[in-house]
């Protein structure tokens, strides 16, 4: 792992706030200066993406989001292969919200009735509201996690060693891309493919997101991709091969990844998920502290299917 990829695990891991993203983007776009390159920050509707090269250009956008999520008593958990588990999943998540704030409109008709105030009582809906409100600002732009090793370092740094390793001869095939405000609706990538529609129709997209943390490297294109564009699935795979027991798949059937792929006609998100019985191919442990697991051999496979695959004739 490159010097710059262990100072971003080390010391970079919260880029939340305004100014933490700006240190973060300072320091990025210096390294890769120092490269050969000439990043530049696009600034979009609630976004400041890092761009490096000519996305108007390139044949293949590599790309990852480096916003940082808020810390969560439990997990958002992910099963790309598995539509029915994730809903419920969802669902069980938005129960206790309601449970909770239920218990807390209890307590204040209590307090309210024994007040014996009608006034406050009139209050009582925008009391709920404001309730929902706090909890939605939570889970958008509460407090900062402090571990995000897999969600998402794992992207930046896959990214960024792709960059600094890619020989010069191959640079003006593709463009890099650092996301921001992915955690907050996908404002980054929604931001760049306004800012630039050719790219949206016909760049491929290869997007990092959550790659440490999983033994099965998996690739999602989107609908339009499957079927017309195999020819460009099997350069992907012939790309991106795994090793010591690692296994890679391109996912042609059903399968999904909520990342900013989304915004590309074909985009394809890449991720890395265990297994387990029942449930399939998941992601945990993102949005809490316990979002400390980094596996060095995901982000050097990743990097050099990514070297290979800009160093290929067609995409």
């Amino acid at each position: 792992m490159l010097p710059q990829s262990q100072y971003i695990l080390d010391t970079c891991q919260i880029r939340k706030s305004r100014k933490q993203k700006e240190a973060f983007r300072s320091w990025l776009c210096g390294e890769l200066e120092s490269a050969g390159y000439m990043p530049k920050v696009e600034k979009g509707f609630a976004a400041r993406n890092v761009v490096v090269g000519n996305p108007d250009t390139a044949k293949v956008i590599f790309s990852a989001h480096y916003d940082t999520c808020a810390v969560l008593p439990i997990p958002n958990f992910i099963t790309p292969r598995n539509m029915f588990f994730y809903i419920c999943y969802q669902l069980l998540l938005v129960i206790p919200l309601f449970l909770l704030v239920a218990v807390v409109e209890g307590i204040l008709l209590a307090v309210i009735v024994e007040l014996r105030s009608p006034a406050l009582l009139m209050l009582m809906p925008f009391l709920s509201i404001a309730l929902c409100v706090f909890f939605i600002w939570w889970i958008l732009d509460g407090p900062a996690n402090k571990h995000t090793a897999n969600d998402n370092t794992s992207g930046v740094i896959t990214l960024l060693e792709t960059a600094l390793s890619m020989p010069e001869k191959d640079r003006e095939k593709v463009c890099f891309v650092f996301f921001d405000n992915e955690e907050k609706g996908l404002f980054g990538s929604a931001a760049f493919t306004k800012a630039h529609k050719k790219a949206k129709k016909e760049a491929l997209n290869i997007n990092f997101d959550c790659v440490s943390d999983g033994d099965f490297i998996q690739f999602y294109p989107g609908g339009a991709m499957k079927g017309k564009a195999s020819e460009t699935l099997d350069r992907i795979e012939a790309a991106f091969q795994g090793r010591g027991g690692k296994a890679v798949e391109v996912v042609r059937g059903f399968g999904f990844y909520p990342s900013d792929n989304k915004a590309f006609k074909r985009g394809v998100g890449v991720c890395a998920l265990k297994h387990k019985r029942f449930i399939g191919y998941y992601m945990d442990r993102i949005h809490t502290n316990k979002d400390t697991v980094f596996e060095e051999e995901n982000i050097e496979l990743l990097r050099d299917g990514a070297l290979r695959l800009a160093a290929g004739e067609k995409f």
